[in-house]
């Protein structure tokens, strides 16, 4: 069994600053892709950040240049520093990975439980 244990998150003025960390933990042989979306409220789940194990990055446009996503493929960890942020971002965010695990031949998609982040105005 996996699971994705997400950190972080809260409210934070405009123009502040959080930190989201997501660690990845059970019978896991690799992970592709690590990365994070986030869901506004009435919206549908949009991508933010995405990094591969070797260390290849994709950012949305709307936080390129605000957030940075790294990731340690020792501890199955991704984190995501968000700056600069705006009302805008105001979102739950979900940690994803793609993993094979120990068990499986195929590559699954598994989400973490979301962490709200708020900015307020």
């Amino acid at each position: 069994q996996v699971q994705l244990v997400e950190s972080g998150g809260g409210l934070v003025q405009a123009g502040g600053s959080l930190r989201l960390s997501c660690a990845a933990s059970g019978n896991i042989d690799s992970i592709p892709t690590m990365g994070w979306y986030r869901q506004a409220p009435g919206k549908g789940r949009e991508f933010v950040a995405t990094v591969d194990r070797d260390g290849i990055i994709n950012y949305s446009n709307s936080v390129k240049g605000r957030f940075t996503v790294s990731r340690d493929n020792a501890k199955n960890a991704v984190s995501l520093q968000m700056s600069s942020l705006k009302p805008e971002d105001t979102a739950v965010y979900y940690c994803n990975a793609e993993i094979l695990t120990t068990s499986s031949f195929w590559i699954v998609d598994y989400w973490g439980q979301g962490t709200q982040v708020t900015v307020s105005s």
